[in-house]
C-alpha cells in the first residue's frame, strides 16, 4: 500500500462522516441523543465512539497509546458540537499524513490498547482498520436515522470515488 492509497481511505473517511453529520443534523436534538439500542446506545454514543477511535488510533500512529477513552458523549449536546471536535482531530490528521514519508507507510507500529494489551501492525494495515471501524459505524447511523423517519444517505466509497475521481 502505498501513502497516496492511505490518503484516499483517510479522504474517503472524512467525506462520509461528514455526509452522515449532516443527515443526523436533520433530526431533533431529542433524536439525536436519545438511545437507541445500538452498540453505543444511538446517534450521539455512536459518533462520539466513531470520533474517539479515530483520534485514539491517530495518537498511537504517533506514539502515543492513550490509557482512556478521550471524552464522554454527553460532552457533546448537539452534533455541531461532535462536528467542531471531528474537524480538530482530521486537521491534526492531515497535517500527521502531509509529514509521513512514503517508506513510512509499511512501517510496524506497536500500541496498547485502553486495557493496556501490547500490540503492533504496519501502518497501513491500522490506517485500512480505521477507514473499515468509520465503515461500520456510518452504517449504524443509517440505520438509526432509519428508524427515526428520517432520510438514509449513501456513504459506499465508489459513491465517493464517483465524485472525486482524478
Amino acid at each position: 500500500m502505498t501513502k497516496d492509497a492511505l490518503e484516499r481511505l483517510l479522504d474517503y473517511t472524512v467525506w462520509a462522516n461528514h455526509r452522515a453529520m449532516r443527515a443526523v443534523a436533520t433530526v431533533s436534538v431529542a433524536e439525536f441523543r436519545r438511545d437507541l439500542g445500538g452498540s453505543h446506545g444511538g446517534l450521539r454514543g455512536t459518533l462520539a465512539h466513531t470520533l474517539g477511535a479515530e483520534w485514539i488510533w491517530l495518537e498511537r500512529w504517533k506514539g502515543v497509546s492513550p490509557s482512556k477513552p478521550p471524552f464522554d458523549e454527553a460532552e457533546f449536546k448537539d452534533v455541531v458540537a461532535v462536528r467542531e471536535r471531528w474537524k480538530v482531530v482530521e486537521d491534526h490528521r492531515k497535517s500527521w499524513l502531509s509529514g509521513l514519508k512514503a517508506d513510512d507507510v509499511r512501517k510496524t507500529i506497536r500500541y496498547k490498547t485502553l486495557a493496556g494489551e501490547a500490540f503492533e501492525a504496519p501502518l497501513w494495515q491500522l490506517v485500512q482498520h480505521v477507514a473499515n471501524h468509520s465503515t461500520y459505524h456510518r452504517g449504524q447511523v443509517v440505520a438509526f436515522l432509519r428508524l427515526l423517519g428520517a432520510k438514509p444517505l449513501a456513504t459506499d466509497m465508489v459513491v465517493w470515488d464517483r465524485k472525486h475521481r482524478k
